[in-house]
């Protein structure tokens, strides 16, 4: 394994996991690859976004020849994984909603799930449930308002709390004691929602657990000098062009219009 990694996402979000396998591995020659032309995927048909996913991703590893390709998107894991891994011979690391530790957390067996309607209505969603928290009662939150809020919050540094407290209301009326950030974008406003649902709620993401996966297929030898390159498929405003340049990125590239 000698290329760098790709990262991909439907949009900014992906940065969340990215800077956690960053942490671990940071001297990794990085490659962002983000779909904004079609966020958000949780409302996008299972043939569109697969579709489409697959395309871009197999478009940029043909060029970049990377050594493990992250899928940093909770819904296009979803459905993209079987088919990315027909057709490529890298490592494919996917994510998933961490509903196994937050059962395992949870001390009242009351938890909750935030993520995007797509990820919320898959069956596999149901069988992450069944499977490691059958004990637990789950309440599902499906919003796609939230991940335009975080790619807006990234790009100007403000966030309507007004907003942000209607979208996360229903989760204060339950009792829950843990919840599931059930997509990517949702770590980057983490604390603004924690603010909102209050500090008895613990937050838990899948990012770390990623970049365990990912540091565990690269080794110390096959390290590459830093640097992160981000690809993105239209023209993106000034303001998160900017925080792109801020999380150290140093080449973008327009691939589609």
């Amino acid at each position: 394994m000698t290329g760098p990694i790709l990262v991909f996402d439907s949009g900014i979000g992906g940065l969340s996991v990215l800077t956690e396998i960053r942490k671990q591995l940071p001297n990794n020659h990085y490659h962002y690859l983000f779909d904004n032309a079609r966020m958000p995927y949780g409302n996008l048909s299972e043939h569109e976004l697969v579709t489409g996913c697959v395309e871009l991703i197999m478009q940029q590893a043909d060029v970049i020849k990377p050594s493990v390709i992250v899928v940093a998107c909770n819904t296009a894991s979803t459905l993209v994984l079987p088919k990315l891994r027909q057709r490529l011979s890298v490592p494919i690391v996917g994510v998933v909603p961490a509903i196994k530790p937050a059962a395992a957390k949870s001390i009242n067996k009351h938890i909750g799930l935030l993520a995007t309607p797509g990820t919320v209505a898959r069956d596999y969603t149901q069988v992450l449930i069944n499977n490691f928290a059958n004990d637990c009662t789950v309440e599902l939150f499906g919003s796609s308002e939230l991940v335009l809020m975080a790619e807006e919050y990234i790009a100007s540094g403000e966030i309507d709390l007004g907003k942000l407290e209607k979208v996360l209301r229903p989760i204060t009326l339950t009792d829950i004691d843990v919840l599931v950030l059930g997509c990517t974008h949702f770590p980057i406003i983490a604390q603004h929602i924690s603010s909102i649902i209050g500090k008895n709620v613990q937050l838990l993401d899948s990012g770390e657990a990623i970049a365990n996966r990912v540091s565990s297929l690269i080794t110390k030898e096959e390290y590459l000098n830093s640097k992160l390159d981000v690809s993105f498929t239209k023209k993106i405003a000034e303001g998160l062009n900017k925080a792109l340049v801020d999380y150290g990125f140093t080449t973008m590239k327009l691939i589609t219009d």
